[in-house]
């Protein structure tokens, strides 16, 4: 670790448009597969690691037979969407403000390789990002909530976890942030509310990252030294 400034973001569903096509990628890989499971339930638990999915949806009495099949289903489904992959309002230039402002911004994803590439592109903003994980930076059963791609991403990036901040739209996303005591922002983008992300953790809560750039003097961010 370093001791460089920075902040961390999460990029399905904080800077990307994703949740709701996860939603209904992992709602089809379930019904291919047998299971009716309702979206909203689905809904609440994307940001959890891909590898966390079937036993928190379906529960231990589940057939973990099932589980590499459904996740192998969810990346097909999710694939065939990759040609709608938006980034969400504000997103690009929010990161180059970050940039611009000497602070090393850092994708804390738990996205495999070509979900990531497929992410960056839609965002378009390689020139202002530090460092980026992908799940391949996550231990076995270390993704979200647990904190080990955000681990990752700071020992990638040199930053300080005392000068850095983590910018996510889930609660699961607030819980890996507090087990390192980051001080976590939330975005409403990915469909969480936000009195939910407050109660998660979050120090702030904004309702995009549009929203976050245009008080970012005020908010966590702007306060980091």
């Amino acid at each position: 670790m370093g001791e460089r400034r920075g902040v961390l973001f999460d990029v399905d569903g904080t800077l990307v448009d994703t949740t709701y096509l996860h939603t209904v990628s992992w709602w089809s890989a379930l019904r291919e597969h047998g299971h009716d499971v309702p979206m909203a339930v689905i809904h609440r638990a994307v940001g959890m690691g891909s590898d966390r999915m079937p036993g928190h949806l379906l529960g231990d009495d589940r057939d973990p037979g099932q589980d590499d099949g459904l996740r192998a289903a969810h990346k097909a489904f999710y694939a065939g969407n990759r040609d709608r992959l938006r980034p969400l309002p504000g997103a690009r230039e929010l990161l180059f403000t970050c940039a611009e402002r000497g602070l090393a911004v850092v994708l804390a994803s738990s996205a495999d390789e070509e979900e990531l590439d497929a992410l960056r592109t839609a965002l378009d903003a390689d020139d202002a990002i530090t460092a980026a994980t992908s799940s391949a930076d996550a231990g076995e059963g270390g993704s979200k909530p647990a904190p080990d791609i955000l681990e990752a991403a700071l020992a990638q990036s040199g930053v300080d976890p005392a000068r850095a901040v983590f910018v996510g739209d889930s609660v699961w996303d607030m819980a890996a942030g507090g087990r390192l005591d980051l001080p976590c922002i939330g975005l409403a983008c990915g469909g969480t509310c936000k009195s939910e992300l407050a109660g998660a953790g979050a120090v702030a809560v904004y309702d995009d990252p549009a929203s976050l750039l245009a008080l970012l003097d005020e908010s966590p961010l702007g306060l980091l030294r």
